[in-house]
């Protein structure tokens, strides 16, 4: 018989027979940051074909990484123990291979349903909150929707009020998000804007929560012009 993987009787090629197939490591860099169900994994990873996807999950679930719970995939104490490797090389990257963005990493879709779970509106009065997201140079447009504190995302008008909306292009929100470009040079270079009352919008800095990776990337500018293509 063929010995599976890397056929090496060694910990970091056991560990890569688990992690080392395309894909695996950002399905679970999103369930380490709380995507749990199925569609929600697939809508956060768009390049990745659903078939793929169940195929790594099933992978998960006999390393023993994931257990699936309902119609959730939750990570096991084996897959929680991943955070600080996922996150080291992250930091890795930000300091090694995180240079201006090529044209097709920068998916309006995919930032707005990163941004989604990392929003504190509960400085907002009420239990609905709507933030509309709208990019100066995409027709792209979606919504996003707190309700009692727990997120959605829309892309067509969902009928409610808006309370304040977020104006951008895709790739100074995109850096804004990383952390490459801080909020309010952002604001005051006019790269994003905020739409809505003003009691509203002078609390979006501190309800903009970031990416976490953006305490590795720094919040040092970047060219956008000047991007790879």
């Amino acid at each position: 018989m063929t010995t599976p993987g890397y056929g090496q009787y060694c910990p970091i090629s056991r560990a890569l027979d688990v992690l080392g197939e395309r894909w695996s490591l950002l399905i679970l860099r999103d369930l380490l940051l709380g995507t749990a169900r199925y569609n929600d994994l697939a809508r956060g990873l768009p390049g990745l074909s659903r078939s793929l996807l169940a195929k790594r999950l099933r992978q998960f679930e006999r390393a023993g990484l994931v257990e699936k719970v309902g119609s959730a995939y939750l990570l096991t104490a084996a897959g929680r123990e991943l955070e600080p490797i996922l996150f080291g090389l992250g930091e890795w990257g930000a300091r090694w291979a995180f240079s201006a963005p090529r044209q097709a990493e920068l998916d309006p879709a995919v930032l707005v349903w990163w941004m989604h779970t990392r929003l504190d509106t509960s400085s907002f009065p009420g239990k609905r909150h709507v933030l509309a997201v709208r990019f100066t140079d995409v027709p792209h447009r979606f919504w996003i929707v707190v309700e009692s504190g727990v997120p959605s995302v829309c892309a067509a008008d969902p009928g409610y009020p808006v309370d304040v909306a977020i104006i951008s292009d895709v790739g100074s929100l995109y850096l804004v998000w990383l952390g490459k470009l801080p909020v309010l040079q952002a604001i005051r270079t006019g790269r994003l804007s905020f739409a809505g009352p003003a009691a509203l919008t002078r609390r979006m800095p501190s309800v903009l929560r970031l990416s976490p990776m953006a305490p590795y990337t720094g919040a040092v500018p970047v060219d956008f012009a000047s991007r790879a293509s």
